[in-house]
């Protein structure tokens, strides 16, 4: 083969197929590379795009930058059907499958323990956002203020009921918290994402990552949905099931990261 490889993920050598449709990044199809008890999930990329100049380029075009991390999630999800994959962080390139074989000997102890640690479980993502207010919601505008003394006090049952809202939600979003990771045998928290950012309208108060068995999944899920109306004003998100991004201890991303990260050997 000609060209650079791209690595999306590390696993265990399997037997299932994997999605014969499936394009990887630049429109190439992922292959396997086996190495011992390893396999690199690997695709060929042009140099014009990857070597390691063009490659910091692309990073400041938001526009290439989300195109090839939904190819690269695209792999990522049709390995989570069919195996446990180790996703690498986006843009891991190499020169050639030799370089990709030294990567896997140099790593490879550190590779099957955590493998072995995720396998048979995936990752669930749980947000909760405090919605903006609707405007049959929200509290008429209060009389003109007839003195200063009167403003002032107008001023502070309006910061009151802003900060109790607050609270409400605070005190939601930890008691989910504590009832999912319950049922999770291990749990991440996440700074909140800005709105502005993830244009997800409301607060958000809660962003966390599950790991559960794939065969406790269902009850998982069923568990958020019964929260989802328990609270009006609060909206709460499930996303999932995903590769244990949050449990690999890599560097790694899915197409809704805030960017991505590249890696030439």
């Amino acid at each position: 083969m000609t060209g650079l490889r791209y690595v999306y993920a590390v696993c265990r050598p399997f037997e299932a197929p994997l999605q014969s449709q499936i394009t990887g990044v630049g429109g190439a199809p992922p292959r396997l590379l086996r190495h011992h008890d390893l396999v690199a999930v690997v695709s060929e990329v042009p140099e014009r795009d990857f070597a390691e100049q063009p490659l910091r380029a692309h990073l400041e075009d938001l526009d290439w930058l989300t195109e090839t991390a939904h190819a690269h999630q695209n792999v990522i999800d049709a390995l989570t059907v069919v195996t446990t994959p180790l996703p690498l962080r986006l843009g891991t390139v190499f020169h050639d499958d030799s370089g990709v074989r030294v990567m896997l000997e140099a790593r490879e102890e550190g590779f099957l323990r955590t493998l072995d640690r995720l396998s048979g479980r995936v990752e669930w993502g749980v947000k909760v956002y405090a919605e903006p207010e609707s405007e049959e919601q929200r509290p008429r505008e209060p009389a003109k203020a007839a003195s200063g003394r009167d403003y002032l006090r107008q001023r502070r049952h309006s910061r009151q009921a802003h900060e109790e809202m607050w609270e409400k939600a605070d005190r939601f979003a930890r008691r989910l918290h504590e009832t999912l990771s319950e049922r999770a045998e291990d749990t991440r928290l996440h700074a909140p994402q800005s709105s502005a950012l993830s244009g997800a309208p409301g607060r958000n108060v809660l962003n966390a990552a599950y790991l559960v068995p794939r065969r406790d999944s269902e009850g998982f899920v069923e568990l958020v949905d019964r929260t989802k109306n328990e609270e009006p004003g609060l909206r709460v998100e499930l996303t999932g099931p995903w590769a244990a991004y949050s449990f690999s201890g890599e560097e790694t991303g899915r197409a809704d990261s805030d960017g991505m990260s590249g890696e030439n050997a």
